[in-house]
């Protein structure tokens, strides 16, 4: 079920970026194609569902953030490009949430291990045929649900993960590496030219989880930035809640 109210943020993404519903549509059909039914979304409910969930980001902060990363004790979900920087420093999230662009070398290394949450919009279509390599599948739209295809929410791959959570009804949600700030961090596959719309998308990123804040029944925190809704805390604190 999408959750209520998605409808009128979905409308106003389109406006602000001049996205085509019908091509992201066109591409939630293509991936429902695709991923064949393997439980996946069970092991996901499985493992979040009133539990402790950390959203992991490629921001400049998770270089920071990585040891309290590796030492709290909850379920890890990786956002994007965070996933190098985890692998690389031993840390393999139980979940995975990308739309399937920059390096995807770590991700393949995980095809077996991880849930993977394959997002489709209108600009991804060539690389969706990906998901068959994965064991353990979720397909996920921001159009509208199209057969096996969910819709919970979200925009960039960071509030995805946190509208994902949200949705198997996570206890409670951290951020970590998550800045939404102008800076874009050195473990991101940003490309120079392709800065200034990806600071854009941080920006609505933000603003979408501060509307989740308005009405999840999750505890939300940050571990850095500022967004409404979102307790700021530090690592410390953070595992202290999570005992």
């Amino acid at each position: 079920m999408t959750i209520r109210g998605w409808q009128g943020q979905y409308s106003k993404i389109l406006g602000e970026f001049g996205y085509s519903k019908k091509r992201d549509a066109e591409s939630a059909r293509l991936l429902d194609s695709i991923i064949v039914p393997n439980g996946a979304k069970e092991m996901i409910a499985g493992m979040v569902r009133g539990a402790a969930v950390l959203v992991i980001g490629a921001g400049p902060s998770l270089s920071a953030a990585m040891p309290a990363i590796r030492d709290l004790d909850a379920v890890k979900i990786a956002a994007g490009s965070s996933v190098r920087a985890l692998v690389q420093n031993g840390i393999m999230p139980e979940i995975i949430v990308t739309d399937l662009d920059g390096d995807l070398g770590p991700l393949e290394g995980l095809a077996k291990e991880s849930v993977i949450v394959v997002h489709a919009h209108g600009d991804n279509m060539g690389r969706l045929a990906l998901a068959k390599r994965f064991k353990r599948c979720v397909g996920t739209s921001q159009s509208g649900a199209h057969g096996g295809i969910e819709n919970y929410g979200g925009f960039t791959d960071g509030d995805r993960a946190v509208f994902l959570a949200h949705h198997y009804g996570a206890a409670r949600i951290a951020l970590l590496g998550m800045d939404f700030g102008s800076r874009i961090g050195r473990h991101s596959d940003t490309r120079r030219s392709e800065r200034p719309t990806k600071l854009k998308k941080l920006k609505k990123g933000r603003q979408l989880l501060e509307w989740l804040a308005t009405i999840t029944k999750s505890e939300l925190y940050t571990t850095s930035g500022q967004i409404a809704g979102f307790e700021r805390i530090t690592y410390r604190k953070l595992a202290g809640i999570l005992e």
